[in-house]
């Protein structure tokens, strides 16, 4: 059954790439043995960076459940996650993530994401990308107020 939905985000890929939508890219998200939700690379078509194929099934899969997170949900991306996506899968918690080609694969195609691997354990002052703190403290008031909130929900 992992094979059938494997073969669902591939073909999703070749389909909306051909398409015109964006790079090759599919995801499809499963519960109880049935796809919840997919998704493909929407990143020309709708001018969004973050229109990943992975970020678009997420997002309809948590609208489809009503539901911020995805537990006992397994998706299926025809590639493996970028950092971006992979930061949104583990926050989203769902039980297993099956992918197909790998990030060296989607590098030789073009899709080099090596900079954002490089980038994030540095120090903010040594990235590439000027990271600017500016008004700590009025916004770790905010911080204080939410800690203070018996009817928050956490996540």
């Amino acid at each position: 059954m992992h094979e059938e939905f494997m073969e669902h985000a591939i073909r999703l890929s070749l389909e909306k790439m051909r398409e015109g939508h964006g790079g090759p890219f599919g995801c499809v998200v499963v519960k109880d043995g049935k796809i919840l939700s997919e998704g493909w690379n929407s990143v020309l078509a709708k001018n969004d960076p973050t229109a990943h194929a992975e970020m678009e099934a997420i997002r309809k899969a948590c609208d489809a459940l009503g539901n911020f997170q995805l537990t006992g949900c397994t998706i299926y991306a025809s590639c493996e996650p970028c950092p971006m996506c992979l930061g949104a899968i583990y926050w989203a918690r769902p039980d297993a993530v099956y992918f197909a080609a790998a990030r060296n694969d989607a590098a030789e195609a073009g899709f080099d994401d090596s900079f954002i691997y490089d980038e994030i354990p540095l120090p903010v002052e040594k990235r590439k990308l000027a990271m600017i703190p500016l008004m700590r403290s009025e916004a770790c008031e905010v911080f204080t107020e939410w800690k203070k909130n018996p009817d928050k929900t956490l996540y």
